[in-house]
């Protein structure tokens, strides 16, 4: 009889203390903001759950059918709205591949996955949540942020191949398929301030090159050879290159 007991006594323990546990995974603080939907708050580095923001080099279609930086402004706009204000992120779980804590993160009461998705800067990850479906939707139907133009699912295109859709209010033009694919790493810089250069050496490391390198020059930015370009330092080192020694 006594057994029977044990079971709920454990439960209504671990009720008591549930709250206290979801309040200690919490992360707050300033973050840096690496790209539209990866921060890094004190020593922690989060994604942000339930959407996908284009990569810091991917390059997006305005509607005039010209490429613009859509990656690097999805992070911009983040920093302008709530950059550097305090955040607060309930963890959802562990880490993610690549060792970042997915979270949902709040400024001010303010649902910041939520804002971006509606602003067209981030698209619901419906592969993992349909929290965001409908600001999707209301983002796309206002030509907001990325959808004004002509682009790639931030997660196509990290998969991207001649057969890839291309998203957007914009009639692309014949060529936007050779734009869009060769964005992560095409000759010309996504933006001024973009110029660091990451490639990939003979052992499968990488490595990144600065303007002041001494073989920056020398490398030839192909996606065929899993080159891409960086807007500082600390996006190449997050994305887990080093920089040259030479």
């Amino acid at each position: 009889m006594r057994m029977k007991f044990l079971p709920a006594i454990a439960l209504l323990f671990i009720s008591a203390f549930l709250p206290a546990l979801a309040q200690a995974a919490d992360i707050t603080g300033v973050p840096k903001i690496r790209e539209g939907d990866s921060i890094q708050i004190g020593s922690t580095r989060i994604r942000l759950g339930g959407i996908d923001a284009p990569s810091v080099d991917q390059l997006c279609l305005n509607n005039s059918g010209e490429r613009w930086a859509c990656g690097v402004a999805a992070r911009e706009e983040l920093t302008k709205h709530v950059g550097d204000k305090s955040w607060t992120c309930h963890q959802r779980q562990a880490a993610d591949r690549r060792g970042r804590v997915v979270a949902h993160c709040e400024v001010d009461g303010e649902d910041i996955q939520k804002w971006l998705v509606a602003s067209g800067w981030a698209l619901s990850y419906a592969r993992f949540s349909h929290d965001y479906d409908s600001d999707e939707k209301a983002a796309r139907e206002a030509k907001a942020g990325m959808w004004q133009g002509a682009f790639i699912a931030p997660w196509d295109w990290r998969v991207r191949n001649k057969k890839t859709t291309i998203l957007g209010a914009a009639k692309p033009p014949p060529n936007a398929h050779a734009i869009l694919l060769a964005s992560a790493s095409g000759s010309v810089a996504p933006s001024p301030d973009c110029t660091i250069k990451g490639n990939v050496n003979g052992s499968g490391e990488c490595i990144y090159h600065t303007p002041a390198s001494r073989w920056y020059a020398q490398i030839k930015m192909t996606i065929s050879k899993g080159t891409r370009w960086f807007c500082s330092k600390e996006d190449a080192e997050a994305a887990g290159c080093r920089e040259t020694r030479r």
